[in-house]
């Protein structure tokens, strides 16, 4: 475990404990968002102190979990990569393993590294108005300890899925079956698939990638789906990012791509909406194209609901379609009557014979990896609040968050989000103020806090906050619109209010 060495933090102001570790900025998580974070905290406030709270034992998140077979990005690396550090690679539709490097090399080269303490699961954070403090408390999960921190801020970077369970529906027969069932967020590392018949059942992200990274080795993989998804294929390369970095500096090109590639994302989201026929016209001709006439796209490729009501599935360089072509993989739409022994029955009445299932059915949304939230003695449920900009609670003091776009990359949000945490935290400084809460009025109307039909957005609704009808309460999911708002919109917006230590921030004790 790396060393942890925060700055020493002032406790003058609003009396911290003594004998517990104090900072002014804690990180909750050290994947891709929370090292981003810490980036620009050591850039942008380079007189507070911070420290990282890692569940896990390593740097890495998503990247560092998720081990199953040809994991990649389904996003180019020109925007999921941080905006401060160009990615090299040749590669934009990068590999698993080279992203958690990506990752793991930009903690180490800036020493974020060294203010990691890993195991370190939080349960709680309890705010004081009279202190203006958080008193977090982590969970060792190496040791089983509790460990006790104060900060002046928290800023979670956990993602927004459960790392230890997966959704998985009941399938009816399970116990019978004989062969190897697997969660994609679980992969065995001694599964061997080599020679053998596999079901992948999904039609997301994950599934579209296992199905033609497994043909490779398996006797066969058969991707069975309830219903189609929207698949479109780029090529893995980046012919000219390749190019401009021969000729300019690598941030120079990294940036040219990178807004290349955002306004083309903004240019088909927003075509998507507008002309969603259209556009689902050329989707599924591409699939044509690359499947030839006689495969029935029409019940395989041809989803029920619009482009990007869902996210559109991406595979590099054709690669499914190519299985698919060569016999080695393909695709049944229908549904589950029962696992058998020795596979799957279809409510059709065939039966996909199996020697490796794998239920590539989704993540669990979990919100703020369900850390309890007190204010002022009061606990507050975050479910039951509105997003301010899609970073902060309406009447929660000093808390932001991570939470990337559903239509673009991750990181582009992310970056925002980091960037607009450090305005909001100097400001307090050249203010002289301690608190930061964005207050609601009562009379914003609501709305749900993701405007999509997945599954897995679905599910979750309960547990997600809500978002407002008008700004700064809605959502842009606009990367160009965030960055006004949040690089260059007044801080001072009515809505935001700045207070010092023992003004309260307006929440009623229950």
């Amino acid at each position: 475990m790396a060393d942890f060495d925060p700055r020493p933090a002032s406790r003058a102001a609003t009396g911290g404990q003594p004998g517990v570790v104090d900072v002014d900025v804690l990180i909750v998580g050290a994947g891709l968002s929370g090292i981003g974070a810490a980036w620009y905290l050591q850039h942008l406030c380079p007189d507070r102190s911070f420290a990282i709270l890692e569940g896990r034992g390593a740097i890495g998140g998503t990247w560092d979990l998720f081990r199953y077979p040809g994991v990649r990005s389904d996003s180019d690396m020109f925007t999921l990569g941080y905006a401060f550090r160009p990615w090299t690679e040749a590669k934009a539709i990068a590999d698993g393993p080279s992203i958690l490097q990506y990752v793991r090399d930009t903690a180490h080269e800036a020493a974020i590294d060294r203010h990691i303490r890993f195991h370190h699961h939080v349960k709680r954070a309890s705010w004081s108005s009279e202190q203006a403090r958080w008193t977090v408390e982590a969970e060792r999960l190496d040791s089983g300890e509790t460990v006790t921190l104060t900060c002046r801020w928290i800023h979670m970077c956990s993602g927004y899925y459960d790392y230890a369970e997966g959704h998985l529906p009941e399938f009816a027969g399970r116990e019978a079956y004989k062969g190897d069932f697997v969660h994609p967020q679980f992969w065995p590392e001694d599964l061997d698939y080599s020679g053998k018949r596999v079901v992948v059942i999904g039609s997301g992200a994950t599934a579209v990638t296992l199905v033609p990274e497994m043909a490779k080795a398996a006797a066969h993989v058969t991707m069975l789906q309830r219903s189609p998804t929207y698949v479109v294929s780029r090529p893995a390369e980046d012919g000219v990012a390749n190019w401009l970095r021969q000729k300019l500096p690598a941030q120079v090109a990294y940036a040219i791509v990178r807004w290349r590639n955002v306004l083309l994302q903004l240019f088909f989201f927003q075509l998507s909406r507008r002309r969603p026929a259209m556009v689902k016209k050329q989707m599924v001709k591409g699939v044509s194209d690359a499947l030839g006439p006689d495969y029935d796209v029409g019940k395989h490729f041809t989803p029920s609901y619009n482009p990007w009501d869902q996210r559109v599935c991406l595979v590099p360089d054709a690669d499914l379609f190519e299985a698919i072509n060569s016999g080695k993989a393909e695709v049944v739409t229908d549904t589950i009557d029962t696992l058998t022994p020795d596979g799957i029955r279809l409510r059709s009445g065939e039966e996909l014979k199996a020697d490796v299932i794998v239920a590539a059915t989704g993540l669990k949304l979990q919100l703020l990896s369900d850390v309890e939230f007190s204010v002022d003695g009061a606990v507050r449920r975050l479910n039951e609040t509105l997003t301010y900009k899609g970073l902060m609670f309406s009447d929660v003091p000093n808390l932001s968050y991570s939470f990337g776009y559903t239509n673009a990359s991750w990181t582009l949000k992310a970056d925002l989000t980091a960037g607009f945490v450090c305005r909001l935290l100097n400001h307090l400084r050249d203010r002289g103020c301690h608190i930061a809460v964005a207050h609601r009025d009562p009379g914003v109307a609501e709305a749900p806090f993701l405007d999509f039909t997945s599954g897995y957005v679905q599910r979750a609704a309960s547990i997600l906050p809500k978002q407002g009808a008008t700004k700064p309460w809605k959502l842009n999911q606009n990367y160009a619109l965030d960055m006004a708002a949040l690089k260059l919109g007044k801080l001072d917006d009515g809505v935001m209010k700045f207070m010092r230590c023992g003004a309260p921030v307006g929440v009623k004790v229950a």
